[in-house]
């Protein structure tokens, strides 16, 4: 199992950040899906719990067969999907990603905001993470890949218009005000021999790419999002995923025909069914477990920059 700590500072409060988180995610999700690919959800409920207490539940299914590289390719079926499922007790969460004939495989993300510039070494109040393995990423100066970049989400040429802010300057967060930091604790899993060092550092690679285009947005766009209410950017998070289940299902539907596609475990090349066993694979037919209870931590997931 490979853990990471993603530290990500951004010129907002976590007041603030509470209304923008959402937006984001629901227009990137709308944004990234299309082509038979994205993001579905299937579904956002309230949800409480006792020791973290009122919250939401939400759980996803991520379509992103083309993303894959080729040798991750040859042991996964053409056609499949992540699934996420999430719990927001803001200012606390927790992310779980899995892929159901993977039991080998699993991702899970613990995130805490707070309103400093990442200088809380034990944030989540257990064991600190080792410096080593902190890594902190800045939304300014960092490179992301080229296909994310647009100059509207520039923070060196952002300006808010609402706010005043920006745009950033080398060093920002030294000084900065408001200012708040993003603590994400990433341990990701892939037991497979030959195959773990290589599947838990390409996640780790995508995952900070996901997390700096997704904190660059949420800045970018605070034009669109601040001053909204909770219940306004719900009623909006709401618009955006039936518009994003539509494009995704649409695109699904006018794909080739089902008759022509492979049957999902015949769809698997690598090798026989019994050398999948050792490899600790399996074609079971996808489904997803009902229990939305909150999961114990750590454990395998069984169900997908948020």
């Amino acid at each position: 199992m490979l853990m990471k700590e993603y530290r990500i500072c951004m010129p907002l409060t976590v007041d603030e950040y509470r209304i923008g988180q959402l937006y984001m995610i629901s227009k990137h999700s709308c944004e990234q899906s299309g082509g038979g690919e994205g993001v579905e959800v299937v579904r956002n409920e309230a949800n409480t719990h006792p020791q973290y207490g009122p919250g939401q539940l939400t759980e996803k299914r991520i379509y992103l067969s083309s993303k894959l590289p080729s040798w991750a390719k040859a042991f996964v079926p053409r056609f499949f999907y992540v699934t996420e499922k999430a719990w927001n007790f803001y200012p606390y969460t927790i992310t779980e990603y899995s892929v159901s004939f993977l039991p080998k495989f699993s991702i899970r993300i613990e995130t805490r905001f707070e309103n400093n510039n990442g200088d809380n070494n034990n944030v989540f109040g257990d064991t600190p993470t080792p410096a080593e393995s902190v890594s902190f990423l800045d939304i300014l100066t960092d490179p992301i890949p080229e296909k994310h970049y647009k100059e509207s989400e520039d923070l060196s040429r952002w300006q808010s218009s609402k706010t005043g802010r920006g745009p950033l300057e080398e060093g920002w967060r030294d000084d900065h005000k408001p200012i708040m930091c993003s603590y994400k604790r990433v341990q990701c899993s892939f037991e497979v021999y030959g195959f773990q060092t290589r599947t838990e550092e390409f996640i780790h690679r995508n995952i900070r790419d996901i997390l700096l285009v997704g904190h660059r947005q949420a800045v970018a766009w605070i034009d669109e999002w601040h001053g909204l209410s909770l219940e306004e950017v719900r009623e909006y998070e709401q618009a955006m995923q039936e518009k994003t289940n539509s494009k995704v299902k649409s695109s699904q539907n006018t794909g080739p025909p089902a008759a022509s596609r492979p049957a999902f475990f015949r769809s698997i090349s690598v090798t026989d069914e019994r050398s999948l066993k050792k490899m600790g694979l399996t074609t079971a037919a996808m489904s997803d477990p009902s229990d939305s209870s909150v999961p114990h931590s750590p454990m395998r997931l069984n169900s997908t920059p948020e």
